[in-house]
């Protein structure tokens, strides 16, 4: 399998591949303490985000178990690069999968991160033909949590102190949907009422 994307084009933002010039965008999402509360880095500075970019600009295809493909967000009305969206293969055999979401601050609160990621889980179940797709988080991070309910995800656990990060033992949530149940989602969505 070779899953390699072109852009995805949402109401409200364009899911591209990262492009050298995203330098200034990584740098001012990842560079942010608030961004990088609940991610397992600590605030990035010019050089750590020149290689955050240069691993990003290589996630472009989905081939084997472990590859993921990264696209910045790009907000249509702005031309801004407002955070970037994954899809990960994680076993090719059993066709399972996860997604990950990272939003600027200055761009929340708009459901841009909700928009996004039912645009993934399309591409994951409709393009990769995975049978499930995870999510997960911090508990604390009550937004990503929201997400996850709102794109039609269920949690199926709740793991308590299961790594230790930036002197801290973290908990996790992991959400996840089926095919059939993304599909049955989409097709009540379509389905006009009254």
């Amino acid at each position: 399998m070779l899953v390699s994307h072109g852009p995805i084009r949402t109401a409200r933002m364009e899911l591209r591949r990262y492009e050298p010039s995203d330098l200034g965008a990584i740098q001012d999402l990842f560079g942010r303490e608030d961004v990088c509360r609940y991610l397992p880095w600590p605030p990035m500075d010019a050089d750590q985000a020149r290689a955050k970019l240069e691993q990003r600009l290589g996630q472009v295809t989905i081939d084997a178990d472990g590859d993921a493909l990264v696209l910045a967000a790009v907000d249509h009305a702005t031309g801004r690069a407002v955070g970037e969206f994954m899809l990960k293969l994680t076993d090719l055999a059993s066709g399972q999968g996860e997604v990950g979401w990272c939003i600027h601050p200055d761009a929340q609160g708009r459901g841009l991160a909700t928009e996004g990621a039912r645009a993934i889980l399309r591409l994951g179940f409709e393009d990769v033909d995975l049978h499930r797709i995870e999510a997960g988080c911090d508990p604390r991070n009550l937004a990503s949590v929201r997400v996850m309910e709102r794109i039609g995800m269920r949690r199926e656990a709740h793991l308590i102190e299961t790594r230790f990060v930036k002197g801290e033992w973290g908990s996790g949530l992991v959400h996840a949907i089926l095919a059939d149940e993304w599909r049955a989602q989409r097709d009540g969505a379509d389905t006009p009422s009254g």
